[in-house]
């Protein structure tokens, strides 16, 4: 295919049709006026009108049963009524039971008026609360309803449309200029500039061409692009972050259950202190007023809330938390335990300087090393090769080629023996510095013709987030751990640059297991971050495990957290967020209890009517709940 395929460019439009990736979920396009449920405002309405009704036009058929009050009573106490009676079946104390008893209390001394403002409080804080609710189920709808319906797949000389959930591994799938990339898979053919940022958080479009990787949910800004589909629906990265955001919708945080509790324990605060006023004042409307006033609305509310928003949060910015416990637990990780292959280091080899020998030029040594290596499958051959071309030097096929295991290469190379290898292969080499400030380095000696050329450098390049993101992870006060199957000399060079003090070397998947329940012995929260198989018993066993995107698959089962983008940048944001949350938590609880204290004592001394009291109660469950709502991530704009 081209980079103008007429028949994928006609499906452009096609392919822009957003879909919910199989999961039956839109984003919805009203604005939030819109959204109130109709039944739900023209109660609360009918409920307020006839408050003002009763206040202020005469009492018909008799002041002590006003016919426009009870009415008004017994429409908008019906959902009330209805709540409160379920969560009474299964034992279960609630704010709408409490609000129920005050209703009644009210009605029964013949406060109609605070009867009908209390129940037309109520009903605008749920609607309210239902709105906030709504804002952050929006901002993972946005997250998942982004894929095309249809997608172009190649087959022989041409395509056809399928539906997306048809599309199998293996399969071509055509992308076009402005289309959204369906699947995760290799780039088959075609160039263009593809924005993952949806999936890696990163702002820049990334250049893509033949052999290199696209993930699904990306979108597709330039040339056409032919996509070898390898992880589609629910195993590709974004089915997994729909997936992963579902369960964490429906689980409960440990905080979340907390806040349960907490809101009936107020309740039942509530109902004692208004037994006592009754008790000592004899005063029926200060007791209502106690009784009104005390909320845990939000807590109830604002702490799922809470949970969900900063879940949606995290996902925008690059990766998934599988669950709300899992970030509960990341807030209050005080310890970080880093792998660092794959982790901290890029995992691959890469030149970090070439030496030669005098009387040659470094370009000349890396052309010969580098087509002396192009017949080999060694990472650090093909290391070389892939250092040599991108700086635009000639890569010719040697004539010979031959391996000689645990030394190096054999090749001939324009007529010209070439050895390349260790020490041991090439023993006129002098000897290489095994360290520097790069880091442990592996040298390939170079020999051509019996005569020493020099000698090429090669490190596991450090990550460029992980200086930045060790050092913002010890400002906010964790302490830094790393771990590694690799020997001392070298873990502690990656330590040496990163600022990591606390270093553990040459282990076995079992002993990485063993420095986390240490951490853990010693009261610490631990958060464990790895990429491999050897990474995933210790992922398992710290309070919460962190996987890297381009780990494997067994790793990212393990972990609670995966972070899409690979970048340790987007961890710390992770970290941030979980923390937010928390605090806003924290501050929702201790608020909530400053003032159902101080306005169960007001209103049992009297400064507080009924209707003061309903006042007090719905305005802190406002504020909290939009506190909680602060996290919602802004909307993205569609393409």
């Amino acid at each position: 295919m081209t980079a103008t395929d007429p028949e994928a460019v006609a499906d452009s439009a096609e392919a822009r049709e957003p879909r919910d990736g199989g999961q039956n979920v839109r984003e919805d396009p009203r604005p939030v006026w819109r959204r109130i449920d109709r039944a739900d405002a023209a109660r609360t309405l009918f409920t307020g009108l006839c408050a003002a009704v009763t206040a202020f036009a005469p009492a018909w058929p008799d002041r002590r049963w006003p016919a426009v009050a009870v009415v008004g009573l017994a429409v908008g106490c019906w959902p009330i009524a209805a709540e409160a009676w379920e969560d009474l079946r299964h034992r279960k104390m609630s704010m709408e039971l409490s609000m129920l008893i005050a209703v009644v209390a009210a009605s029964a001394i013949g406060e109609w008026v605070t009867s009908l403002v209390i129940a037309a409080f109520v009903l605008a804080a749920e609607i309210l609360e239902d709105l906030s609710k709504d804002r952050g189920r929006d901002a993972l709808t946005d997250l998942m309803a982004f894929l095309p319906e249809t997608v172009r797949v190649r087959r022989g000389d041409g395509t056809q449309s399928l539906p997306l959930a048809e599309v199998r591994p293996g399969d071509v799938v055509v992308v076009a200029p402005g289309g959204r990339v369906p699947v995760d898979g290799t780039v088959a053919a075609g160039r263009s500039s593809v924005d993952q940022s949806r999936i890696t958080g990163e702002p820049l479009p990334v250049d893509v061409s033949a052999g290199e990787t696209v993930y699904a949910g990306s979108i597709n800004r330039v040339g056409a692009l032919e996509i070898r589909a390898e992880r589609v629906g629910s195993d590709s990265s974004y089915g997994r972050i729909v997936e992963a955001i579902r369960r964490a919708q429906s689980s409960q945080a440990p905080v979340q259950r907390l806040a349960d509790r907490f809101a009936a324990y107020l309740v039942y605060l509530a109902l004692a202190g208004a037994a006592v006023t009754f008790a000592v004042t004899r005063d029926w409307t200060s007791t209502i007023s106690v009784v009104v006033v005390a909320g845990a609305c939000g807590i109830a509310a604002g702490t799922p809330l809470a949970v969900l928003a900063a879940i949606a949060r995290v996902a925008r910015s690059g990766a998934f938390v599988k669950d709300g416990a899992h970030l509960e637990a990341l807030s209050q990780a005080g310890a970080i335990v880093f792998d660092k292959t794959g982790t901290l280091t890029a995992g691959a080899p890469v030149v970090s300087k070439v030496l030669p020998a005098p009387g040659t030029s470094p370009e000349d040594l890396l052309a010969v090393l580098a087509a002396a290596e192009s017949y080999s499958e060694h990472p650090l051959g093909e290391a070389v090769v892939e250092h040599a071309r991108s700086l635009g030097l000639p890569v010719t096929a040697p004539e010979a080629f031959e391996y000689e295991p645990g030394l190096g290469i054999r090749a001939r190379v324009g007529g010209r023996a070439v050895a390349a290898g260790g020490s041991a292969l090439v023993p006129d080499a002098p000897e290489a510095a095994e360290e520097s400030r790069e880091g442990v380095v592996t040298p390939i000696h170079v020999d051509v013709d019996g005569a020493y050329a020099g000698t090429v450098l090669l490190a596991d390049a450090v990550r460029g987030s992980a200086r930045q993101a060790v050092a913002a992870l010890r400002a906010m006060g964790l302490e830094v751990s790393m771990v590694t199957g690799d020997r001392e000399p070298t873990a502690r060079a990656v330590a040496g640059q990163l600022g990591i003090d606390r270093v553990h070397a040459g282990l076995l998947p079992d002993e990485k297991m063993t420095v986390v329940d240490a951490l853990r012995s010693q009261g610490r929260r631990v958060a464990m971050i790895g990429d491999g198989v050897n990474d995933a018993p210790a992922l398992a066993r710290a309070d919460v495990g962190i996987a890297m995107g381009s780990g494997t698959d067994v790793a990212r089962d393990s972990a609670d957290v995966v972070l899409i983008s690979s970048n340790l940048d987007d961890l710390v944001a992770t970290v941030a967020v979980a923390r937010r949350a928390r605090r806003i938590v924290a501050f929702n609880f201790a608020g909530t209890v400053a003032v159902d204290l101080l306005g169960m004592m007001l209103a049992g001394i009297g400064l507080l009517t009924p209707i003061l009291a309903a006042l007090v109660h719905v305005g802190s469950e406002t504020a909290f709940i939009l506190n909680s709502a602060r996290l919602i991530p802004g909307r993205v704009r569609r393409v």
